[in-house]
């Protein structure tokens, strides 16, 4: 097990407790010592919290409105740890993360480090290294993807972290005054960024600290990813463009992109045309609201209120690989679920003979599942078809993964 800095993980959850939940789960089987866990959440969140046997094991606050930034500074308040690293409710790290996203810190120059994120096939990325050019748009940073790779802000120029995997020193964060409450969602991040990027902070782009985000529903989008408003979209780009100077084609660049957005959610069938119109005029009220909303000074936040209370999971440990095809469906399951009860990190990986696409997950029972065809693409720059024997597509899959996964041995056969 990795030994290192006190790390305290915050974990922001609202209307989601069974998210909330797998998300635990999957922090349990962090490798790496020591940290806490702080969870700030409206009261199902809490309630699941306690009812895993949970309350006395993690910090927790409770918050009960929706303001992403709000609960974060929360959660920095109630943090112990010298490194504070954040990760959202639908998401789930791999068991190194931790470990790969704090290492960077033991150079007394890094302020701040961020991950990459996969998405809901679990193989393809959601997002990589990205950096905020002088126009406040997000822009692809070309980086080694197997080694860190540590940058240095000045204005015009920031370094991205992602809100649901990113860590920073606990005292230039707070000293910062954490996150801006006027974003209740969206850009909350990407305006920490640019202050950090005022000071010239270091980042440290880590791409093997990885979380698999699901992009779950909420009451602001629903499972497809369609939007069921736009108005926190609107308001937060009306706070950001007031709060660092942006000119008006803040707003055009946004409602442009949000309205391309809509349009390929119509041409896929998930709206109607006229839920085009009626989500763009929530953005129109948002912008409003934002250019209305009170922007006041943001002081810098004291320290923790409690002392450090580190976290008790799996410890030390690889990660054991079962295989099989669909046949042992059953069997593997039930293997999986009696080692993680045991303790132990476990991956499955169930193929069938065919060339289906891959897609891995962490899933209920505790446990990494990746399913597809032996002969069909993981990574999906991969041939549609190749051909495989199941023993060799497996230890080609575990190869793929064990830098991220720890996977001790070739995979029961």
């Amino acid at each position: 097990m990795t030994q290192g800095p006190t790390v305290s993980v915050i974990v922001v959850s609202h209307g989601r407790p069974d998210d909330l939940a797998r998300c635990l789960q999957g922090l349990q089987q962090l490798d790496y010592a020591p940290f806490e866990i702080v969870v700030v959440a409206d009261e199902a969140g809490l309630k699941r919290v306690s009812a895993m046997g949970w309350a006395e094991r993690v910090k927790t606050r409770r918050q009960a409105v929706a303001n992403i930034s709000q609960a974060r500074n929360q959660g920095i308040l109630a943090a112990s740890g010298d490194i504070l690293a954040f990760i959202d409710d639908d998401a789930v790290p791999e068991p190194t993360w931790l470990a790969a996203l704090v290492a960077p810190f033991s150079a007394d120059d890094v302020a701040a480090a961020g991950g990459f994120v996969r998405g809901r096939n679990g193989i393809s990325f959601q997002w990589k290294a990205r950096y905020i050019d002088e126009g406040g748009q997000a822009q692809p940073l070309d980086v080694d993807p197997g080694a860190v790779t540590v940058l240095k802000g000045r204005p015009g120029y920031a370094i991205k972290t992602e809100g649901t995997n990113m860590a920073f020193r606990r005292d230039v964060l707070a000293g910062l005054g954490g996150f801006d409450p006027a974003y209740h969602f969206y850009l909350d991040e990407t305006d920490l960024n640019l202050r950090l990027a005022e000071h010239g902070a270091r980042t440290a782009i880590v791409p093997l600290a990885e979380v698999h985000h699901g992009f779950a529903p909420s009451d602001r989008r629903r499972r497809d990813r369609v939007p069921q408003t736009l108005f926190d979209v609107g308001a937060s780009t009306a706070v950001f463009q007031r709060r660092h100077g942006f000119g008006p084609e803040q707003r055009l660049i946004c409602r442009e992109n949000e309205r391309k957005r809509l349009l390929r959610h119509m041409v896929a069938g998930r709206i109607e045309p006229r839920d085009v119109g009626r989500l763009l005029a929530t953005l129109e009220q948002g912008f409003d609201a934002g250019a209305a909303r009170s922007l006041g000074p943001l002081s810098p936040l004291g320290d923790a209120a409690e002392p450090f209370l580190e976290f008790r999971g799996f410890g030390a440990g690889a990660t054991t690989a079962l295989a099989g095809t669909p046949l042992k469906r059953a069997a593997l399951d039930a293997e999986a679920r009696a080692l993680v009860a045991q303790g132990q990190r476990v991956s499955v990986f169930r193929f069938s003979h065919s060339a289906l696409f891959h897609r891995t997950g962490f899933v209920e029972g505790g446990y990494w599942l990746q399913t597809g065809g032996v002969f069909g693409r993981s990574d999906r720059d991969q041939p549609l078809f190749s051909l495989w024997k199941l023993g060799r597509r497996v230890r080609q899959e575990i190869a793929r993964v064990t830098p991220q996964r720890g996977i001790s041995g070739p995979g029961d056969l």
